[in-house]
C-alpha cells in the first residue's frame, strides 16, 4: 500500500512502513503526515499484524518539518504562520505521535541517517530505536529557529534523558551520534549501516512473536511508574499481575517453561 512519500508492505506478521521522499530528506510535509495516518490507521485494524517497523528511504529517517514545503493553504491565509502551524499539529501532526503510541503492537524504529527536529519526535515514539552508525539526533529548535522541540520530543527526551541532558541539548543544539545515543539510551542498539534493515526486521520478529497485549501493557506500566511514587506503582503492578495471569498467554508460557519449549502465543483472529 502506497500514500504519497509513505509505503508499507508485509514481511509475514511484520509491518514495514518506509518514509520516500529521500530528495527532500523525508522532511514531514503534510502529505507525508497523512499517508503515514492513512497507513497507521490500516495496521491498527489488521490483528494479523504482530510488531511494525518504521523506516526511512535514503541516507536520511526526517529531517524534520518540510520548512520550505509547508506553505499557509489558501484557506487558512487569514492565520499567521503560528496559527496555521498549530492547526496542523494539532490536527495532524500531534494524532500521528498518538497514533504510533496507541498501536497494539511493538514498534520498531530503523534510523538509516539523521533525525532532525520534528523527526526526532518521530523517531522516539517507538519502543525500540534501532540506529546505524552514521545517524545522529539534531535539535535546531532554539539555537536555529527560536522554538521549543514539538511532536513528544521534550516529553520523549526528559523521559529517556532526564532532564539536565534534555534542557543542554535543547539549548545547544548538538549532533548526538549513533554511539552517543546508545550510551545515553536514546537507542537500543547502534549497527553497521549495511546491516540497518536485516537488524531492525530481526529485532520486529522477535516482538511480533510476544503475547497481544505486550506493547500496550509495557508502556503503560512505565508511563505509570513514570507519575507513581513506589507504594502507588507496586500497587499498580499488583493490579495487572491479578488481571494478566488469569489469561491464556500466562497459563501457555508456564507449560512452555515446564516442557522446555519457546511459547506459542496466539494472535486474534483477523
Amino acid at each position: 500500500m502506497e500514500h504519497p512519500h509513505a509505503r508499507m508492505k508485509r514481511d509475514g506478521d511484520v509491518a514495514v512502513i518506509t518514509l520516500d521522499n529521500p530528495g527532500r530528506r523525508n522532511a514531514l510535509s503534510r502529505e507525508m503526515q497523512e499517508g503515514l495516518a492513512k497507513l497507521l490507521a490500516e495496521v491498527r485494524a489488521d490483528t494479523s499484524i504482530g510488531a511494525l517497523l518504521l523506516t526511512a528511504e535514503g541516507g536520511a529517517f526526517c529531517a524534520g518539518a518540510d520548512l520550505a514545503g509547508n506553505a499557509i493553504p489558501a484557506g487558512q491565509a487569514h492565520l499567521s504562520r503560528g496559527q496555521a502551524t498549530r492547526q496542523v499539529m494539532e490536527e495532524l501532526s500531534n494524532p500521528l505521535i498518538l497514533a504510533l503510541r496507541d498501536l497494539p503492537m511493538p514498534v520498531v524504529c530503523a534510523l538509516p541517517g539523521v533525525a532532525a527536529g520534528a523527526g526526532v519526535g518521530l523517531a522516539l515514539a517507538a519502543d525500540v530505536v534501532i540506529a546505524a552508525r552514521s545517524a545522529y539526533f539534531y535539535l535546531p529548535f532554539i539555537p536555529r529557529l527560536g522554538i521549543v522541540p514539538d511532536l513528544g520530543t521534550t516529553w520523549f527526551l526528559q523521559q529517556l534523558l532526564g532532564r539536565g541532558r534534555a534542557t543542554a541539548l535543547t539549548l545547544l543544539g548538538d549532533r548526538v551520534s549513533a554511539e552517543q545515543a546508545l550510551a545515553w539510551g536514546l537507542v537500543w542498539r547502534c549497527v553497521d549501516d549495511a546491516s540497518l534493515q536485516d537488524e531492525a526486521l530481526g529485532i520486529a520478529r522477535r516482538l511480533a512473536s510476544l503475547p497481544a497485549h505486550a506493547a500496550v501493557e509495557t508502556r503503560q506500566a512505565y508511563e505509570a511508574a513514570g507519575r507513581n511514587d513506589l507504594r502507588a506503582q507496586l500497587q499498580y503492578e499488583a493490579q495487572r499481575q491479578g488481571v494478566l495471569l488469569d489469561r491464556p498467554e500466562f497459563e501457555e508460557g508456564v507449560r512452555a517453561f515446564l516442557e522446555k519449549r519457546e511459547p506459542r502465543f496466539r494472535r486474534p483472529a483477523p
